[in-house]
């Protein structure tokens, strides 16, 4: 991250705080939303049995593990327009212009690591979930962002979907044309209290 660019943002935001004029707060608030704001797709991939794999291999097995995730997310992402903001613990952070290729790129990803998987004995298989929102963010560099999409996307990738499953938001699916032609299944989900209409993917072929 450009350290300028993060050191500008925190000192708006502590402006932002420390400041008592209703007029002054709001041109502060704007001012952050012109310079850092933009909307795009948020994808937020999680990791499946980090507890579980931990305790019964230790964290070296582990790590293993989410070095393979990453070098196979990366390009993946990428390959679909995508940008990676950031790789944290057992989780996937991207950015892409668009809702269907952010869905397509959880797609690849799931089907190449089930591929992946069939060469890798069962202690060493990579497991995925994915969680899809779209809307308006604050993009720090390429290498943080913030806001209710990200949140969003973020609960559904890693607190509610299971291994193999991508939720995705009714506001991204909206954005989804119709000659996609994707399957996919409505949910209601409720989470921390907040309910988020959203979409399973079906990406599975029929048997």
């Amino acid at each position: 991250m450009n350290k300028k660019q993060a050191l500008q943002f925190q000192e708006l935001l502590l402006r932002y705080s420390q400041e008592t004029n209703d007029v002054e707060k709001k041109a502060i608030e704007e001012g952050l939303w012109k310079q850092y704001g933009t909307e795009q797709a948020i994808f937020v991939l999680d990791m499946s049995g980090f507890s579980l794999l931990t305790r019964k291999h230790g964290i070296i097995h582990y790590l293993s593990m989410v070095r393979r995730m990453q070098l196979t997310a990366e390009p993946v992402i990428e390959s679909f327009g995508g940008t990676v903001i950031k790789f944290e613990a057992d989780n996937c952070f991207a950015m892409f212009p668009d809702s269907l290729p952010a869905i397509n790129a959880a797609i690849a990803l799931q089907l190449a690591f089930e591929a992946s998987n069939l060469l890798t004995s069962d202690e060493f298989d990579v497991h995925i979930s994915c969680g899809i929102d779209y809307g308006k963010i604050l993009m720090i560099g390429n290498e943080d962002c913030f806001g209710d999409a990200v949140n969003r996307a973020c609960k559904l990738g890693e607190d509610v979907a299971l291994a193999g499953e991508i939720i995705v938001t009714r506001e991204a699916m909206e954005r989804v044309p119709p000659q996609a032609d994707l399957k996919y299944q409505e949910v209601n989900i409720s989470v921390s209290g907040i309910t988020i209409p959203a979409y399973t993917i079906e990406y599975r072929p029929e048997t």
